[in-house]
């Protein structure tokens, strides 16, 4: 059995909970898109020092090189 994560609650309290759908296909374009675009690229996550993604892979690099 899977453990809840804060990621469901997330997306229920930011994306679903604000808006209406007027399809299934709007709400997975919604849903993927917020995935994609802000939960991956732009949220700051606490295991990376409350960074976001990018700009920790960003600091990353420059330190690497």
């Amino acid at each position: 059995m899977m453990g809840s994560t804060p990621f469901w609650g997330n997306l229920k309290n930011e994306m679903v909970h604000h808006r209406p759908f007027a399809t299934r296909t709007e709400a997975e374009a919604a849903i993927r898109e917020y995935i994609e675009i802000f939960y991956n690229r732009q949220r700051r996550h606490s295991r990376l020092g409350y960074l976001a993604p990018a700009v920790f892979a960003q600091s990353y690099w420059r330190s690497a090189a």
